[in-house]
């Protein structure tokens, strides 16, 4: 990673793929901290992870800043503030401001390649930005972060919006940290969100969605078939349900979890350690196909299909409209290029992370649940999620965070 570079040439609009996000890293526009340099490990297939910092700030509430800095800010609702370099534990529904090791200096402006290849272009030392927009970038917390029920958002300086950087920023990044079920434990280093960056904004189209799931199957029902597209629910995205049953209509199968309350807290590095029934509330599948979620509870579910994100796209799982009803369905929102492997390893279930706010709520088998938003990669990843980076979600089913001892759970 010590290579510099000058220029980054994009011809095709879409997000970043990692080949071209580390060029970004080596002409400086992600960098990390002093005696923090951005690692290898970080960079995955679509996205880059972020790093929590030396120090938490305790602060009285949430907060965008709009109009001054994060710091500014937080000096406004500061309450103290504390080291995490060698561990400390964060507290159920306190909110925390944590400095990231990485920062940004995105391109304020961009060079038609064009101009380039017929008129040329000034001379200077600056790096050049070769393509037919700018680059912005979004922020979203990472599987095992959403799997443990950590709410966080990244926040930048004089921002109005939670998790998106626009073109031309320049400055510090910021992870607003808020543990909801359990204490965890961090430290300085640990990765709760991850980055992806974007030339220009495309989303695929439900007729793109529709052609492509055609000859390139995305859903798959739970015997691993494709999908027929008579049955794809498309509406600005591509909609899935939840899981109820378990595979089958006999009683007595897990189908999703149930955050216990006032449990002891967890190390995040801890891996494969917990005892699955220390923290969580098994929710057997029964003869009826319904279930009412408690308020405020957060619970762990599957999706009754099972998805696969092609090569040369990207998804993001979007929070669940509560025209539909009080829910808030799976804080982590990216799906790597390769998630659920090939055609022929018919996909992985989703899962989702959901909370009912205000009210009992009532959901069904079957329940149209999430949607997820596709875009195309700029080019193909050199490398996709699965067991060649040592994915720990690739052909799951309902599956916990990495940190519990993972029990025979339902596929």
């Amino acid at each position: 990673m010590q290579e510099t570079v000058d220029q980054v040439r994009l011809r095709t609009k879409g997000i970043l793929p990692v080949q071209k996000l580390k060029l970004l890293c080596q002409a400086g526009v992600i960098k990390g901290r002093e005696g923090y340099p951005v690692k290898e490990d970080q960079f995955q297939p679509n996205s880059v992870d972020l790093r929590l910092g030396e120090v938490a700030h305790r602060v009285r509430c949430s907060f965008l800043p709009e109009n001054e800095t994060v710091l500014e800010k937080v000096q406004k609702l500061h309450q103290y503030t504390f080291s995490i370099e060698d561990g400390a534990i964060l507290e159920p529904n306190c909110v925390y401001i944590i400095p990231l090791l990485e920062e940004l200096a995105m391109p304020h402006r961009h060079y038609s390649s064009q101009q380039k290849l017929f008129n040329g272009m000034e001379s200077g030392g600056e790096f050049r930005l070769l393509s037919e927009e700018n680059l912005s970038a979004k922020a979203n917390p990472k599987s095992s972060t959403g799997r443990l029920d950590i709410f966080t958002r990244v926040i930048t300086d004089y921002s109005h919006r939670f998790e998106e950087i626009e073109q031309g920023y320049k400055g510090k990044l910021y992870l607003e940290v808020v543990p909801k079920s359990f204490p965890v434990k961090v430290r300085t280093g640990h990765r709760l969100n991850q980055l992806r960056i974007r030339h220009g904004y495309t989303t695929l189209t439900d007729q793109d969605l529709l052609r492509i799931h055609d000859s390139d199957p995305l859903l798959f029902d739970g015997k691993g078939d494709p999908l027929p597209l008579d049955r794809l629910k498309v509406s600005n995205g591509l909609f899935m349900s939840v899981n109820l049953q378990a595979g089958g209509s006999s009683a007595g199968q897990i189908i999703g979890y149930k955050a216990r309350k006032h449990r002891d807290m967890i190390d995040l590095d801890k891996v494969d350690h917990y005892e699955v029934e220390d923290f969580w509330e098994p929710i057997y599948n029964r003869k009826g196909d319904h279930l009412i979620l408690e308020p405020e509870a957060f619970y762990i579910f599957a999706s009754q299909e099972r998805c696969r994100i092609p090569a040369h796209l990207a998804a993001e799982m979007i929070a669940y409209d509560t025209g539909s009803g009080e829910l808030r369905t799976h804080y982590a929102g990216f799906f790597d290029s390769g998630f659920g492997g090939g055609i022929e390893d018919k996909g992985a279930r989703a899962v989702l992370e959901v909370r009912s706010h205000d009210v009992p709520f009532l959901i069904e088998d079957g329940q149209t649940f999430c949607s997820m938003r596709f875009e195309p990669n700029t080019e193909i990843p050199d490398f996709i999620y699965g067991e060649e980076i040592k994915s720990n979600y690739q052909g799951q089913g309902l599956k916990l965070g990495k940190h519990f001892k993972q029990n025979k759970l339902a596929k």
